[in-house]
């Protein structure tokens, strides 16, 4: 049975089962917390696994999507970080830079439908925010850019770009660089209805120290040391991409994923690689001047590679979200061949630390259950739903609250439905409990949230008696949570009323 709004119905159990599994007094679930993927396109790493060439390929490769955000979405996943732009080639209908190969063996040749969109609207049906995450300054190696021919960018714009161990890369040096990879932005940001843009790569390449940027250096670098310089290159970038953002689509978040160290700490001096010292990032002071609402550090690192450097993210002091990237592709024999208990150890330690959140790379990891992920964070660490933390720097405006949710049986479904307390653009929170008191401050009395309608199909075992009381709540554009409506009651029995 096909029903409005059914997207949510396998992520919740019947309402029987959910009150069975309700933890002891005392358990802890954050109710706010960002729990987000990359989901990586780059050579179908994680999708499309195949190219198409007929419609039947078509919605083959749509449904290996949804199949994937389905299982997100049933671990109770809130954010998709889909990597949007991949070395000079996009996922979208673009004027500036070819459709990438990966979905139909072609540069520049769409599927028959726009990836991106399609990945946002199947996103928002599963009450996900999806964001497009950009690889910033690499554009390809010579082959890449031998089989995008006069699509590449390193050919219709040779004077921004420069070669470095045998790969093309964006000069972060030239304002021109800044210009280009804007017009990129622009285009998803007035285009698509994404909730955030991400940079990757948003640093100098490593080895950075033979980078040949002397041109633009010896033009544009006012005496400045050159480490110096080039930070300043990348602090000046993410503030304009940042400003335009706000001015065209305030609500849309900007955030980036920098190395998972910042700077070597004085207990850990030769701790490797960071990206203060080393590749240019000074994402501390990018946070400091409100120039991104989150960043989220990828640190793929075990113990004291890690736990020191969690620490150091949490020292600064900012409203912005801090989210911590764990790299559950190490869990794999080929890439690391870490315990199950290295991440759980990672993620218990993290959220005791007061971070917005936690993001896995990458999704195939994830759902394909390495070592036993999924089903962790399924039924432990992620067992319950949990909204998404507001964006209170942006804007604090509560909204209305929604007048009561109306309950009808449907068959073996409840059809819950309220109204809209204005024409904005909202997503709900469906509250329950089985008695008449709802403790919408605790996660175990979500049952749904990120829905973006006025209606919910649960089902329901008809042969059970019970008492149930449900309530709703609005979130705004800016994640700011209305009080909750008036509790409706609901006596569920085999004799429908």
């Amino acid at each position: 049975m096909n029903r409005p709004g059914s997207i949510f119905k396998q992520s919740i159990l019947s309402l029987i089962l959910l009150i069975a599994n309700l933890p002891v007094a005392g358990s802890d679930y954050p109710k706010q917390e960002i729990r987000a993927v990359w989901l990586t396109t780059i050579f179908g790493l994680d999708w499309p696994r195949r190219t198409v060439s007929n419609k039947t390929e078509e919605i083959r490769q749509k449904q290996e999507l949804c199949d994937i955000l389905d299982s997100l979405r049933d671990a109770h996943f809130n954010t998709v970080f889909v990597q949007t732009r991949l070395r000079g080639d996009v996922i979208y209908d673009s004027k500036i830079e070819p459709v990438s190969k990966v979905f139909t063996g072609y540069y520049g040749r769409l599927p028959g439908y726009d990836p991106l969109q399609y990945i946002i609207d199947e996103c928002h049906k599963r009450g996900m925010e999806c964001h497009a995450f950009f690889v910033t300054f690499p554009v390809g190696s010579a082959r890449v850019v031998a089989e995008q021919g006069a699509s590449s960018v390193v050919n219709r714009r040779p004077e921004l770009c420069l070669q470095h161990r045998n790969e093309w890369y964006l000069d972060p040096g030239l304002p021109e660089t800044a210009d280009y990879v804007l017009s990129l932005v622009k285009e998803v940001v007035q285009n698509y209805d994404i909730d955030g843009v991400q940079f990757d790569y948003i640093r100098y390449p490593e080895a950075a120290n033979s980078f040949p940027d002397q041109r633009s250096y010896a033009k544009y670098g006012n005496g400045q040391q050159i480490a110096d310089w080039r930070r300043e290159n990348i602090n000046r970038f993410i503030g304009r991409i940042h400003d335009w953002v706000k001015q065209e689509k305030p609500w849309v978040q900007v955030s980036s994923s920098p190395l998972g160290k910042y700077r070597r700490l004085s207990q850990y001096p030769n701790i490797g690689w960071t990206a203060y010292d080393d590749v240019f990032q000074d994402p501390k002071a990018w946070l400091q001047a409100g120039k991104q609402d989150m960043i989220v550090p990828m640190m793929y690192y075990r113990q004291n590679d890690f736990y020191p450097f969690v620490n150091n993210w949490m020292e600064q002091t900012t409203r912005r979200s801090r989210v911590v990237g764990l790299g559950a592709y190490r869990l794999s024999a080929s890439e690391g061949n870490w315990n199950l208990s290295e991440i759980k150890d990672q993620m218990d330690y993290a959220r005791k630390q007061g971070v917005a959140g936690l993001a896995f790379f990458r999704t195939q990891f994830v759902i394909e259950n390495e070592k036993g992920l999924y089903h962790e964070l399924k039924y432990n660490f992620f067992k319950y739903p949990a909204q998404l933390p507001p964006l209170v720097w942006m804007n604090d405006a509560v909204p209305d609250a929604p007048r009561e949710i109306v309950v009808k049986r449907d068959n073996n479904y409840l059809k819950l439905t309220w109204d809209a307390p204005s024409n904005e653009d909202y997503v709900y929170t469906v509250y329950y409990a089985p008695s008449n008191a709802i403790d919408t401050d605790k996660a175990q009395s979500i049952l749904a949230t990120g829905i973006r309608g006025t209606e919910v199909y649960l089902p329901v075992n008809i042969n059970s008696e019970q008492e149930y009381s449900f309530c709703v709540t609005a979130s705004n554009r800016y994640r700011i949570e209305s009080q909750p409506s008036r509790g409706t009651y609901y006596y569920l029995s085999k004799y429908e009323k």
